[in-house]
């Protein structure tokens, strides 16, 4: 098993639950609550098959909420009305060929799963305390008759395994439906729809661990695995079935080793799924929440998960999925494909995420539940998105939490994390965050499929977005179907029109090239990236130093020959509607009318409320103030065509068409004023460039003690020297020692020997990959394979000459 890094590690959790200590525990029967679920089960306490049913009932529903308690008014009034608008489409003829008059069934295998989630929010509004249809008989008979006419017209054994269109409608999204469905409507059931419903998921999904299509049988990984362990547990406690129960027990085994390639979770804290995609936020969410689920069902039953490699499921939880977290939105450079839904906002994974650490939470040792608990209170704090606005089951999890005096809220950590498996980085500071989205040989520039995603290419070609605590919407807020798509912000990128979807479905389109990553102390990083521009012929080297109150930019050896201009983004703003922030170019104030205009031998520029932009080697700036129009539906045919406006104003450095050898800094200053950036601009000292070229870029910051180079080749810059491809940060403290942080972000060199031209008394603590070290004049660190460290920071700390 791969070893852990030491960032915020956790000690192995005391995981063997009892039913009181599950996340609702046996509640249901309405014992002491105000409102009794239409579902509730009064054998849970003797037969564990019930006692999973009732568990998981809770979990999707809410369980015995209080419907007379105002938190609850605005979800039971949406609950109310999105079943209203799901009756009021049910096709209820005799001779019907379809369960709702807009989903025809038969060719589309979407439309099966949505006829059985519409079913689902039947179902909710049924067996809820406090909705207008709870307990209604009427009602409850309306969906067992679709449920019935779903099993026999179209989730039907008599369809090959793979069925028709997409294998997830019949393995995954169907199933779970019919079975949540049916579950909440299970004291009406009786034995004979019992026995039909799971034969039909059975033939569906016999075995957790294959995908069916029509190409063939694969191995399930990741998240796929582990909603089909999902299926077949809640299969076996709807029809009483044992074997079913363990098999899926035992198949979600697999996924809780880190993995060292293709899907699942890294040990640094990377999850990838599709293989090349990084999607913590999305894949990995959906991974985290089925087994957050799943320990809370089964708990207090024999089933219970005791495998010991579930401790990695709490790393997971501290170190890989809230570190992606701002202010409780789920950065979108790990949420792949879903950054094209307008019904899944960075907000709504945020929450969604908060609601899989509480339902963790009462599994974990009390200081990691303290954690927990006080990380989602901060997030529920900060969003934008009010909790009252959640669903019913979101409320009754989260609302005790954020009532809890007890519970202190987490403030947003400082620190960097580096996830060098999936090319990602998170930069924090007080009042704002970074996050570097980049593409490798490993690493994917984008992922589309599903016709979703359908333009965003040039995700991977460093995109940077500024996170800041008063700009909280700034990516949700209609961003992606009205950005330009060729000047997404930080990125590097030919201007080469580009196809929707170009690749194909569910293309990864990846460079040739290996060296993307960095090296981190946890406060302060180095990160570079061999750019290949995808489809395109553009090449070059960016980087970003990652500091205490900014973010150093670097771009050199440009160069394309697509016969297009190509630009690097400083910044591309999202102003929202009607946005008229105020720019300032060397102290003048620009004019806030739409338009575009360049600013030659610029020396800084500020945006007012959102940051201050240095230009250490001055540069020719492009500002375009202007409003930009597009729908959902542009970049996923899914979703509404309803045109939307923002105001954008984007800041670029245009390199010219076919650029040879061209190259820019820029360093970001989030939430400058216009003084500041103008202090800064001024003070040489604190943004001092060694090198920026095409084989070397770095920079030294004497204020911080900061020396920090890219070598993209072997090399001298400063007083460091580097005798093959490797990433180096230094820094010298107060009290006499420095840290000498060293990476092989390529993962080629097989001998790396770093030399810092600074008298060295001794090392004092070093990693083991370190097989030498020569102090005096000069420190001499010598490291053997590094091929196989996957990219991680190797720290040696010394003490000074």
């Amino acid at each position: 098993m791969a070893s852990r890094p030491p960032y915020g590690t956790v000690s192995r959790r005391g995981l063997l639950l009892t039913a009181g200590a599950s996340a609702f525990g046996l509640a249901l029967a309405g014992t002491g609550a105000a409102g009794t679920p239409a579902y509730a089960d009064t054998a849970a306490d003797a037969d564990p098959y019930a006692t999973v049913r009732a568990q998981w009932a809770a979990l999707v529903s809410g369980g015995a909420i209080d419907p007379a308690d105002a938190v609850y008014t605005a979800a039971l009034a949406a609950l109310d009305s999105q079943a209203a608008t799901v009756a009021a489409a049910l096709d209820t003829t005799a001779a019907r060929t379809r369960l709702f008059t807009d989903l025809p069934l038969g060719a589309d295998s979407a439309n099966v799963t949505a006829s059985l989630t519409r079913l689902q929010t039947l179902a909710l509004a049924y067996a809820t305390p406090g909705t207008a249809r709870s307990g209604d008989a009427a009602l409850r008979q309306q969906v067992l008759d679709g449920m019935d006419f779903v099993v026999a017209q179209a989730y039907t054994t008599d369809l090959p395994r793979y069925g028709y269109g997409n294998w997830w409608d019949w393995q995954i999204g169907a199933p779970q439906a019919l079975q949540d469905t049916a579950n909440l409507l299970y004291p009406a059931l009786g034995d004979a729809r019992i026995a039909a419903y799971c034969a039909a998921i059975d033939h569906f999904v016999p075995d957790p661990t294959v995908i069916v299509q029509a190409s063939g049988t694969s191995v399930s990984t990741g998240a796929n695995r582990l909603d089909l362990c999902r299926v077949l547990i809640i299969r076996g406690a709807l029809g009483a079935d044992a074997s079913k129960i363990t098999t899926g027990v035992a198949a979600i085994s697999p996924t809780l080793p880190f993995v060292t390639t293709g899907d699942g979770l890294y040990a640094d804290g990377s999850f990838l799924q599709h293989t090349y995609i990084a999607y913590t936020g999305t894949y990995g969410a959906i991974w985290l929440g089925d087994v957050a689920k799943l320990m809370s069902a089964l708990a207090g039953t024999s089933w219970q998960i005791s495998d010991p490699q579930v401790d990695n499921v709490f790393f997971a939880a501290t170190d890989a999925f809230a570190p992606v977290v701002y202010n409780g939105l789920m950065l979108d450079a790990v949420r792949g494909r879903a950054v094209s839904r307008a019904t899944e906002s960075g907000a709504a994974d945020g929450l969604s995420l908060a609601r899989t650490l509480a339902t963790l939470a009462p599994a974990a040792d009390p200081q990691l539940r303290a954690r927990l608990n006080s990380t989602v209170k901060g997030w529920l704090q900060r969003t934008p998105t009010p909790l009252t606005s959640g669903s019913v089951a979101s409320i009754a999890l989260l609302d005790g939490i954020l009532g809890d005096s007890s519970v202190p809220a987490a403030a947003e950590p400082v620190g960097h994390r580096l996830f060098p498996a999936m090319d990602r980085a998170v930069h924090r500071r007080k009042g704002w965050a970074a996050s570097i989205s980049m593409a490798s040989d490993r690493i994917g520039h984008y992922e589309t499929g599903g016709n979703e995603n359908l333009r965003g290419w040039h995700t991977g070609s460093g995109m940077t977005q500024l996170h800041l605590d008063s700009d909280n919407t700034q990516y949700d807020d209609g961003f992606w179907p009205t950005v330009d798509p060729y000047r997404l912000p930080g990125t590097t990128a030919s201007l080469l029109p580009l196809a929707d979807g170009q690749g194909g479905a569910y293309a990864e389109p990846r460079p040739t090239t290996a060296w993307v990553g960095g090296a981190t102390d946890g406060e302060y990083a180095a990160i570079g990236q061999d750019l290949q521009g995808p489809f395109s012929t553009l090449t070059g080297k960016k980087s970003w130093f990652c500091l205490d109150d900014a973010v150093v930019c670097l771009d050199a050896g440009i160069t394309c020959a697509d016969g297009t201009e190509v630009d690097t983004v400083v910044d591309n703003r999202n102003l929202h509607a009607g946005g008229t922030n105020a720019l300032t170019v060397d102290g003048a104030h620009q004019p806030g009318t739409q338009g575009t205009r360049t600013y030659t031998g610029a020396r800084w520029a500020a945006v007012e409320g959102v940051a201050g932009y240095v230009f250490p080697e001055r540069a020719t700036l492009t500002a375009v103030r202007e409003p930009r129009t597009g729908s959902w539906h542009d970049i996923n045919t899914g979703q509404s065509a309803t045109p939307l406006t923002r105001d954008y104003l984007t800041l670029y450095v245009d390199h010219g068409v076919d650029p040879v050898d061209a190259h820019c800094s820029y360093v970001v200053l989030p939430g400058a004023r216009a003084a500041q950036t103008a202090a800064r601009a001024a003070d040489r000292d604190r943004q001092q460039i060694l090198a920026n070229c095409r084989d070397q870029q770095g920079i030294h910051v004497p204020s911080l003690g900061l020396t920090a180079v890219n070598f993209f080749a072997a090399g001298t810059v400063g007083p460091i020297t580097a005798s093959a491809p490797a990433c180096v940060l230094i820094r010298e403290h107060r009290d006499g020692t420095a840290t000498v942080c060293v990476a092989d972000p390529a993962r080629q060199a097989t001998a790396l020997t770093v030399t810092w031209h600074r008298p060295v008394r001794r090392v004092t603590a070093r990693p083991d990959s370190l097989t030498g070290a020569t102090t005096g004049r000069t420190l001499r660190l010598v490291f053997g394979d590094l091929t196989g460290l996957v990219g991680a920071t190797q720290q040696t700390t010394v003490r000074l000459g």
